[in-house]
């Protein structure tokens, strides 16, 4: 039997001794990448984390020790060892979550897969032990990208200010979110990884005269902590150093690394001595991403931080991948770039993901990545579109909503012309609730003078990104995750309206179909089955401010169904019912859409069919709709 076979929680990997450790990490990285080579999922983060996560569920008590997981998708490696091996269903409806779920297990504490946060929820949860008088820690697991978020800052101000709050704060450094860590972090971490480099290949018999050494040779900034060096083991003079990073030290917060983070031994050393210390304190460990599988370390873009189902064998994808909306963005993006040398691409951590790849290499200096910084992002753009550029800032649709007030303040209450381009928007399915792009609809309706475009197609959204970077105002342009559904035929347009089907019977007023986005191809659908029933089926293209020409057609009509890939409450059908209402028009309205609520991983279209936003749930709601207007 392997080992991993008889680990069923964190109390059987005490009984372990580091030659049996070293064989679970070996096992633990086979099991990962078998596993999720079948069904997808973030394993360039997990193949890094294997001796950390050992290391820590081996010197704490989860979960009377609260393990809290920055970005969650580093967590696989801990739900194997709290009992969760069952990864034939991970992130698929009724498996596993790929991240913390709380439904899961007690030793999940955050769901939350939003960067940045750990360290304030260790804040709060540290002040709670604190206030309990209980004897625990509050161990928060934070990645060096992001470090570039503004909340870690905010949350280790606070931190550092009472010297006996039992945080320990694990810096997972492997240089890297997405992307490399960008920003002023890099001048800081950078030393202190060649340091951990060094100190490998070089041995003193002193331990002061050691750093000392190394201090000068690595140009570290900050000073060297004797007293910290007091009392410790001999051993200890080979692997590790307190030194002082430059950056937490200042915020009264204690400093022990750099760590080799494959290290069993050295990790549970480190993090003994920081349980031991009574007070906030980092401990930084150097991590290699992908660590373990040829194929992920030799992936130089993300070492395999996502995938999708791969050839174990070789991690190449079991399906090509087809051409995407993303892939659309990416190549019109460079073509407007090339001929308007104001345009500035701006990515949050992302440069990749969302399509902005292609406009680095052909425009160096007119990219910037921000880091996980999308409040700074958003706000930075309004600064550049007044200096006279036109920023496009390209975000995931979930990741907009941590920039909303300065979606408001900066760029809306000063009609900046900032171009905000949402990927993966609505229903994306297997990330679970937190990465549903379902918000972004409600959120902007709230924004005056924000011109919103849901373009339907591959065409449709070349369209609205050269509409939206020639306007002198705020735009956003949304589009989901994955491949490009076909283009539907214009059938006649009614002023920037595309009409795309049409039934019309003599004497009987129509219903009107509006298809938001990509959902105009399921309005196309439905409508083609109610044979004896007149209907337009129309897309707006721009949904937000609502189109007076489509206020004039749903007033002169039996009625509207609205089908979109956001919230209901407070989205386009909302929206275009208070348009209604405003004009002096009280029509009957049906709106297909998520509900308020968090929506659980699961296939998009498995999504779809629970909420009715299908062929059938529009039939069903025109049909309720046309015997209301019957009673």
């Amino acid at each position: 039997m392997s080992i991993l076979d008889s680990i069923n929680g964190p109390a059987d990997l005490r009984r372990l001794n580091h030659a049996q450790l070293d064989q679970l990490a070996g096992e633990i990285r086979s099991f990962l990448v078998e596993n999720v080579a079948k069904t997808g999922g973030h394993l360039g983060p997990n193949l890094g984390v294997v001796e950390l996560t050992i290391a820590l569920h081996r010197v704490f008590n989860s979960p009377a020790d609260a393990l809290i997981f920055d970005t969650g998708h580093q967590a696989y490696v801990h739900k194997i060892l709290t009992g969760r091996k069952d990864f034939s269903q991970l992130r698929q409806e009724g498996g596993l979550s790929g991240y913390p779920a709380r439904s899961e297990s007690p030793h999940d504490i955050v769901e939350n897969s939003h960067a940045t946060t750990a360290l304030s929820w260790a804040d709060g949860v540290a002040r709670g032990f604190q206030l309990a008088g209980k004897n625990s820690h509050a161990v928060a697991v934070i990645g060096d990208g992001a470090f570039t978020g503004g909340m870690a800052w905010e949350a280790l101000n606070n931190i550092g200010e009472d010297p006996h709050r039992p945080i320990i704060i694990v810096l997972n450094d492997n240089g890297r979110s997405y992307a490399p860590t960008v920003g002023g972090i890099v001048r800081q971490l950078d030393p202190v990884r060649r340091l951990d480099n060094m100190r490998v290949n070089m041995q003193y018999e002193n331990v002061k005269d050691w750093v000392k050494r190394v201090l000068q040779d690595s140009g570290v900034p900050g000073k060297l902590t004797y007293e910290a060096l007091h009392g410790f083991k001999t051993g200890m003079r080979d692997m590790l150093m307190l030194v002082d990073a430059g950056i937490f030290d200042f915020l009264g917060v204690k400093y022990i690394g750099p760590v080799n983070g494959h290290d069993i031994a050295q990790l549970e050393e480190a993090f003994h001595l920081a349980a031991d210390y009574g007070g906030p304190i980092v401990v930084h460990c150097i991590t290699e991403k992908g660590r373990g599988y040829a194929p992920a370390e030799k992936n130089a873009e993300d070492h395999f931080h996502a995938v999708g189902q791969i050839h174990p064998e070789t991690g190449l994808p079991v399906e090509p991948s087809r051409f995407g909306w993303t892939s659309v963005f990416a190549k019109e993006i460079v073509e407007l770039a090339r001929k308007d040398s104001k345009l500035i691409g701006i990515t949050a951590a992302m440069m990749l993901p969302v399509g902005l790849g292609p406009m680095k290499r052909h425009f160096p200096s007119r990219v910037i990545d921000v880091g996980i910084a999308e409040a700074h992002a958003m706000t930075m753009a309004a600064g550049l579109a007044h200096a006279g550029y036109h920023p496009v800032l390209a975000l995931y649709a979930t990741f907009m909503n941590r920039s909303f007030d300065q979606l408001i303040m900066d760029v809306g209450l000063h009609h900046e012309a900032v171009t905000i381009c949402l990927d993966r928007s609505g229903i994306t399915g297997d990330d679970g609730a937190s990465h549903n792009g379902i918000w972004d609809f409600s959120i902007a309706a709230m924004v005056p003078g924000l011109r919103v475009a849901a373009p339907r197609d591959g065409e449709r959204l070349r369209l609205a990104l050269r509409e939206a970077t020639a306007y002198d105002g705020p735009t956003l342009v949304r589009y989901p995750k994955g491949s490009l559904p076909a283009e539907l035929a214009v059938k006649r347009q009614i002023g920037e309206l595309d009409v795309l089907f049409e039934r019309q019977f003599r004497g009987q007023k129509p219903l009107i179909f509006v298809g938001v986005g990509a959902m105009a191809h399921t309005m196309v659908a439905a409508a083609q089955e109610l044979a004896e029933t007149p209907v337009v089926v129309v897309d707006p293209r721009w949904v937000l401010p609502v189109p007076d020409d489509l206020v004039a057609l749903i007033a002169d009509s039996a009625g509207a169904v609205v089908l979109e890939d956001g919230l209901v409450d407070g989205g386009i059908g909302t929206e275009i019912v208070l348009a209604l209402h405003r004009a002096g028009h009280y029509l009957p309205v049906e709106t297909l859409g998520v509900p308020r609520e968090y929506v659980a991983h699961a296939t998009r279209q498995s999504i779809l069919q629970r909420f009715e936003m299908t062929p059938d749930g529009v039939i069903a709601a025109a049909q309720r709709l046309l015997a209301g207007a019957h009673r």
